[in-house]
Formats: C-alpha cells, sequence, structure tokens
C-alpha cells in the first residue's frame, strides 16, 4: 500500500479511542485505559516544543500519561519528544494481505468460532493476557461490523482475538493464545476464521498490527502472506 493513511484510518476505526478532537497540529485521544493506541497524541505535522507542551497539557488534563504516536521511521518530532526525556517503546509493525491470500484454506472443525457477544470463556482468555473490561469495551465501541475469535485445541479452549471490518479492510486485533495452545495451530486456525467471515461480508485486506518484538506472531503471519507496509511507534514519558 504505497499511501498508508486509509490503513490507519482502518485501525482507528476498527479500535476506536472513546472521544478524539483536534488540537492542531495532534489528534487528541481519550482512551479509558483501552491501551496505548487509543491513548495516544498524534501530529499531523511536525510539531515544536510549544505544540508538545500543548499536547502535554491535554493529555494531563485526561488524567493520562503523556503519550505520542509516529508514524514511519525517527524524524524531527522523534528526535524532539527523545530530547524531552521520552523513551521509545513498542515498535510496531503493520501487516496486510489480499484476502484471497487466506481462503484456500478452511480451518478444521470445531477449531475456530466467530462470536459476538464474547462468551465469558473468551473475556477469561483474554483477562489472562492483560485485555479486561477497558479493552472490551473499546471493541463494544466499534460501529461496523465486528465478531470475536475464539479458537479450540486439543478439545479445549485455547485463544481468542478479534476482527472488525472498515471499508473492505478487515483488521485483526486483541489476538491472545494460551500458553499450553501454543505451537498448536490455534493462531493460524483463527485467522482463517477471520478471513472467511470478513470475506463473506465484502472484505478484500486482512490487517493487523504486530510489534516487532513479537518474533513468534511474526514467524507465523509472514508464513501465511500477511507483509509489512508500514510501522509505528510510541514515545511515552513515565
Amino acid at each position: 500500500m504505497s499511501d498508508p493513511a486509509p490503513l490507519f484510518a482502518a485501525l482507528d476505526a476498527t479500535w476506536p479511542a472513546a472521544r478524539q478532537f483536534s488540537l492542531p497540529p495532534w489528534k487528541i485521544r481519550e482512551g479509558r485505559d483501552g491501551g496505548k493506541r487509543v491513548t495516544a497524541a498524534e501530529a499531523s505535522e511536525d510539531a515544536s516544543a510549544e505544540d508538545i507542551a500543548a499536547a502535554e497539557q491535554a493529555m494531563t488534563a485526561l488524567g493520562q500519561p503523556c503519550l505520542f504516536t509516529l508514524r514511519g521511521a525517527s524524524g524531527p518530532l522523534d528526535a524532539l519528544l527523545a530530547e524531552r526525556g521520552y523513551r521509545l517503546s513498542d515498535p510496531t509493525l503493520i501487516r496486510t494481505c489480499p484476502l484471497a491470500v487466506l481462503l484456500h484454506q478452511h480451518p478444521p472443525p470445531v477449531s475456530a468460532f466467530t462470536v459476538w457477544e464474547p462468551l465469558q470463556i473468551m473475556r477469561d482468555i483474554w483477562a489472562e493476557g492483560g485485555i479486561g473490561p477497558d479493552r472490551i469495551a473499546v471493541m463494544e465501541r466499534v460501529a461496523g461490523a465486528k465478531t470475536g475469535l475464539f479458537g479450540r485445541s486439543a478439545n479445549k479452549p485455547a485463544g481468542v482475538g478479534f476482527v472488525a471490518l472498515s471499508g473492505d479492510t478487515a483488521v485483526v486485533h486483541a489476538f491472545e493464545v494460551r500458553d499450553t495452545a501454543r505451537r498448536l495451530g490455534t493462531a493460524r486456525n483463527m485467522m482463517l476464521a477471520a478471513a472467511h467471515w470478513a470475506a463473506a461480508r465484502g472484505a478484500q485486506t486482512m490487517a493487523l498490527a504486530v510489534t516487532e518484538s513479537n518474533l513468534a506472531a511474526n514467524s507465523l503471519y509472514e508464513s501465511m502472506g500477511l507483509t509489512t507496509v508500514s510501522r509505528y511507534h510510541y514515545r511515552i514519558k513515565e
């Protein structure tokens, strides 16, 4: 994707902040403990030290940490934030593939399901991975087509995820596989279930965000044909 803007818009639409408003050059997000992506301020252009101070004031007024998200590689704003004591956090890759790449396979019977509203066991598995009610509230805010993913391996509950549509792009979020179910195909089966669910609703592209440090997930997604098309990272002041 030559222009990543529509992809970032899809990420926002399928994992929305509780509220956001413009404070030029910033987009300020109110996250309500929904995680970094729905909390971080984002600039539409390079910002000055005075602009940063204004964003800090706005985030503090919301009771949130001072946190910024920056697309692509380092630039002037990234350097300015580093000089002001903001540390680098969670370099993240955005991976996509044409949905058709995933549709030649189906998950084995009773290995992966699409379910909405989430079952209690799904909430439990999310909670085990640190995805609690505040992040499930993010899923509930999504206005478009959406569903939960529930994976089973060895006849036991094994994993969960969430997928939602923005235009013709399906974006996967909140993937969590229990430690006891890793390397059993749980994540692959849930991805295939997500692909078929999305295709039935007219989607053409699959997308997701994954931290660079998650080597196992990146290896899986690479093997399934999802390639890196953009990236972002955070700067946070403790």
